[in-house]
């Protein structure tokens, strides 16, 4: 009969004193590569150029993307994931922080197309009042231009045709917006 505790222990690559990572942790690590994975496939060939990653994972990335099919794009995600995790850390951060600022700047995007429709809403809402503070806000609008845009949306709204003259207004509040990034 062989008592277990004499045996000796198998070295599973850690070092003595050194603690491996629990089941649960190598399984979030493994689902936050994949989650990079799936980030990396959907990037535009602009946003992927930023991104550093050596060709072969590029033509990965890009072999991921033309997958047309959903249980196939997942395959060729879950593979390239694989390919990633062969990466060490010091690889995968600067990844980790392109991805992050690519989504930073997303939200600021999409926050600033928010304002612009609230403003957009506001004017056709309130008129002069809500005209004289997006004004006061961005002094190279063109004052008669807006106030003409607005009537012509509020025309549009009351006789229900397509919001061709607020899709306009939305224009010339979005390049408004950019002459004053422009000018600061």
């Amino acid at each position: 009969m062989h008592d277990s505790f004499d045996e000796e222990a198998p070295d599973d690559g850690a070092e003595e004193g050194e603690l491996r990572p629990s089941r649960s942790q190598r399984r979030r690590d493994a689902l936050d590569v994949l989650h990079i994975a799936e980030m990396l496939a959907d990037l535009s060939e602009a946003e992927l150029a930023r991104v550093p990653l050596d060709e072969d994972l590029r033509d990965e990335v890009r072999r991921t993307r033309g997958t047309p099919s959903h249980i196939a794009r997942k395959r060729q995600c879950q593979f390239l994931a694989k390919q990633l995790r062969k990466l060490d850390e010091d690889s995968l951060d600067p990844i980790r922080r392109v991805l992050a600022q690519d989504k930073a700047e997303a939200h600021r995007s999409a926050a600033a197309l928010h304002r612009l429709e609230a403003w957009r809403e506001r004017l056709l809402d309130e008129g002069d009042e809500a005209l004289t503070a997006f004004i006061a806000e961005h002094p190279a609008a063109d004052r008669q231009h807006l106030r003409q845009l607005i009537r012509n949306a509020l025309a549009e709204r009351r006789a229900g045709k397509p919001p061709h003259a607020q899709r306009e207004l939305f224009r010339c509040l979005r390049e408004a917006q950019a002459a004053v990034i422009r000018d600061s």
